[in-house]
C-alpha cells in the first residue's frame, strides 16, 4: 500500500465483502472478531469463507459485521452466530471448512455444531 487512494480502495472492498444484508430485527447475525490477535489468527480468511458461503448460499436473512477484540486471543479466530431469540453461539478455532458446515448446519438448519464451539474447548 503506497497511498490514501489505495487505502481507501482496500477499506471500500472489504465494506462491500461485508455489507450487512438487511431483514428487519429477524436477521441472523454473524460477527466475526477482527483484533489484531483475530487477524494475525486467520480472521480475515474467516470472514472471506462467511461472506463467500453466504453469496453462494444467496441468504439473505444474514448480516455479517466485525468486531473488535473478544478478549479470548488463544481461542482465534473467533464468530458468534445470533439469531433472534436465542442465545449467542461462540466458534472457536475456525478454519474455512468449519465455516460451511457453521452456515449449512447452524444458520440454514438450526443445528449448532457442538464440537466447533467454546463449550466444548472450556470442557477438555
Amino acid at each position: 500500500m503506497k497511498s490514501l487512494a489505495e487505502l481507501a480502495a482496500i477499506k471500500e472492498k472489504m465494506k462491500q465483502n461485508t455489507t450487512m444484508r438487511e431483514d428487519g430485527n429477524n436477521a441472523t447475525r454473524i460477527v466475526v472478531g477482527m483484533a489484531t490477535c483475530g487477524i494475525a489468527a486467520g480472521a480475515r480468511t474467516i470472514i472471506n469463507a462467511v461472506t463467500a458461503e453466504l453469496a453462494k448460499r444467496d441468504l439473505e436473512h444474514v448480516t455479517v459485521a466485525q468486531t473488535g477484540c473478544i478478549g479470548m486471543c488463544r481461542l482465534e479466530p473467533i464468530l458468534d452466530v445470533i439469531v433472534p431469540g436465542q442465545e449467542p453461539v461462540t466458534y472457536v478455532h475456525l478454519t474455512p471448512e468449519k465455516v460451511t458446515k457453521i452456515i449449512s448446519d447452524h444458520v440454514v438448519n438450526g443445528s449448532i455444531v457442538q464440537e466447533y464451539t467454546i463449550g466444548a474447548y472450556e470442557n477438555e
